[in-house]
């Protein structure tokens, strides 16, 4: 006889209650919450009882299980609805945007909160899938079936539930199939029968503006492709990075909507993550971090995480373009595009105004104007920032109240690459790398280069802030899907070398990157619509991976299995003019799919780094005469006044940076 909490950790109930098995059960089994009996809750499942068991006191609980003289207890700890569990104090000020939330399909608004951790009212809606194509709110008190309801491919009616609640001061929301005519209200223990039995937990995107709000949609449940296949959805408004730009916030809140909707409806066969961009960070970060939550993840548009695959890229480009903008010497648009590094200039401009993420003054209008910070009217107040949002992780520094930083750039030449190919002169090269400075802890530009707080690098690579790769990762399928729009005219920010980045960084610690498969496609679609044909391979291809997966019992290591369980119509490639080209995507140049969706370059890479884009501050190397072959004795001299410290050995581990962090579930 075993006790199993099905909707969470045991260590990290949240709520009050949780779903309970007791395997191997009779008829005859007595469980006990805290020395009362809660037997009556629990109901046969065909492999023993399930049932819900609330009233959990917060803190220790401990549940016991006795049938024929056998006896087994399994201690729990609970925490409140709200949170938090491990993601550290509440941000403050937090302001509720339940009455900006409009509920899909339905219409209307949840209203005011009902207190001040955002708490709505729990509803339940149906909405139903039109011959038209289009989604319409299910007649209230019907008792047939309007004329216009379209079927699934399975040819069951199209009619879904969605339920409304809150966990983690977040609005969360759930989608399944179910038809109210025909069938009762699904519990844990019984289903509707059109569900098939996994979920898919949406993903929302952005960053800048993603503090001290609980957000006003979810990553989105009302997708026609998925609920038509089958799959149950869910999200919370603080899975969407654009209204919560901290993984850890995101990694809770993800656990605690998983765990209400097991609660509700029984533990899905597995979940998968979806979510390009913003959803991209907190699929890798959540499952590297935090394994179980997500049994597989579909990312689209992706980054490896925010706090530097994307920070150091875009504040690079800041830089950059600021120096650019102000330069006493000449420099041709195409010199300035390959010093980036980017398949288009426009990307440089672009990426530099989306630097203003790491300005604490900036993205700031959800806090009440008299609390936000100001360096001369208000030096204590709010900051909103990605740094210090997450403050729980990387402490304060003693000496101004802020967020200790890991953003650094002492080292680093810019333009090195193109430098040794001849594009740039040593005058150009001298000249940016003497002026292009850096940030001050307000994000104001500075001449000085950035240096990173030492501690916020250890805790960086130590807590996985920095997606290792080597967590839950290495332990899941995932399926990396990139719309190319490198060469979009406004210079997008998802450009392709980000796939790299995490293939890259997924090779290093585990030795291999076979669970991953990228696929690669032109922008018709947009960034991350199931309206793909490539897309829809994708979700298919995920469900009979971790299908056959599930089924392999034996003893043999986690990758094999998952190499095995690969479907063979998986292949790594890209969708060009002429159909489908099946190839590894690799950064060959000579390879069809690199010349039709050239990956090009970054700040970093341009100055020596590895694709990897994961060292945080370089350890620094004496500079070389032999390796500047075309400097005069005055420009060899200039630049050792610019490095006096040093240039970055990129071939060296990142100060700090460490192959094996510490463990999961931090």
């Amino acid at each position: 006889m075993k006790l199993e909490i099905l909707s969470s950790r045991p260590d990290k109930i949240t709520g009050g209650d949780a779903l309970v098995h007791v395997d191997g059960a009779d008829d005859n089994v007595h469980v006990m919450l805290n020395g009362k009996d809660v037997s009556s809750v629990f109901t046969a499942d065909g492999h023993g009882l399930t049932g819900l068991v609330g009233n959990l006191s917060l803190g220790s609980n401990v549940l016991q299980a006795e049938s024929g003289g056998r006896r087994t207890t399994l201690d729990v700890r609970n925490y409140p609805r709200q949170g938090p569990v491990f993601s550290g104090p509440h941000e403050q000020p937090f302001v509720c945007e339940t009455a900006q939330f409009t509920i899909p399909v339905i219409g209307g608004t949840l209203g005011a909160p009902l207190d001040a951790d955002c708490t709505v009212k729990p509803r339940v809606d149906y909405f139903y899938r039109t011959t038209a194509g289009t989604f319409a709110k299910w007649p209230v008190g019907t008792t047939s079936y309007p004329a216009d309801l379209a079927k699934t491919d399975d040819g069951d009616p199209f009619i879904v539930r969605m339920e409304t609640g809150n966990a983690n001061r977040a609005v969360v929301q759930t989608t399944m199939l179910h038809d109210p005519l025909r069938e009762a209200t699904p519990t844990p223990t019984r289903r509707s029968s059109s569900w098939n039995g996994r979920a898919i937990f949406t993903l929302g995107g952005g960053c800048a503006g993603g503090w001290h709000r609980s957000g006003s949609t979810t990553g989105g449940v009302t997708d026609a492709f998925l609920l038509g296949r089958g799959y149950a959805l869910m999200s919370s408004s603080l899975n969407v990075f654009g209204q919560n730009c901290n993984d850890l916030t995101a990694a809770e809140s993800a656990m605690m909507t998983k765990e209400l909707f097991v609660e509700h409806y029984g533990r899905p066969e597995y979940t998968v993550g979806f979510g390009c961009s913003g959803g991209s960070y907190q699929a890798h970060q959540i499952t590297d971090n935090y394994p179980g939550i997500f049994d597989g993840i579909i990312v689209g548009c992706s980054f490896p995480e925010v706090g530097f695959g994307t920070i150091s890229f875009i504040s690079d480009s800041w830089l950059l373009d600021s120096y650019f903008n102000k330069s006493s010497i000449a420099w041709t648009q195409e010199q300035k595009r390959q010093v980036a590094g980017f398949a288009t200039y426009a990307t440089l401009p672009s990426m530099a105004a989306g630097a203003n993420r790491i300005d604490p003054r900036r993205n700031c209008d959800i806090v009440p104007a008299a609390q936000r910070y100001d360096p001369v009217a208000n030096p204590r107040g709010v900051r909103c920032d990605v740094f210090d949002h997450a403050i729980n992780t990387y402490g304060a520094d003693p000496s101004t109240g802020f967020v200790r930083r890991p953003l650094d750039n002492v080292g680093v030449q810019y333009g090195l690459g193109v430098l040794k190919s001849g594009v740039i002169t040593p005058s150009q090269f001298l000249d940016l790398n003497e002026h292009v400075g850096g940030f001050d802890a307000d994000a104001n530009l500075v001449p000085a280069r950035t240096v990173a707080d030492p501690q916020a690098v250890r805790t960086a690579y130590r807590t996985r802030r920095l997606t290792n790769g080597g967590g839950g990762l290495k332990d899941v399928p995932i399926i990396d899907y990139r719309a190319y729009f490198d060469t979009q005219s406004y210079g997008d920010i998802h450009v392709r070398y980000h796939t790299f980045s995490m293939r890259a960084r997924l090779e290093k610690a585990n030795g291999t990157s076979a669970n991953q498969v990228s696929l690669l496609e032109d922008a018709r679609y947009g960034l991350f619509s199931t309206e793909s044909p490539l897309l829809q391979h994708a979700i298919d291809s995920m469900d009979s991976w971790l299908t056959v997966l599930d089924a392999d019992g034996t003893s043999r290591p986690r990758i094999d299995k998952i190499v095995a369980a690969k479907p063979d119509t998986l292949v790594e490639g890209c969708r060009g003019p002429d159909g489908f080209v099946a190839q590894p995507l690799n950064r060959d140049p000579a390879s069809r799919c690199e010349q039709l969706f050239p990956s090009a370059s970054f700040p970093r890479e341009v100055a020596g780094a590895g694709v990897a884009a994961d060292i945080i501050k370089c350890k620094l190397r004496a500079l070389v005469r032999s390796d500047y072959p075309a400097f005069s004795d005055a420009q060899w001299t200039r630049l050792r006044t610019i490095f006096p410290g040093g240039v970055c050995d990129w071939s060296k581990p990142g100060v700090g940076q460490q192959r094996r962090p510490i463990g999961t579930w931090q």
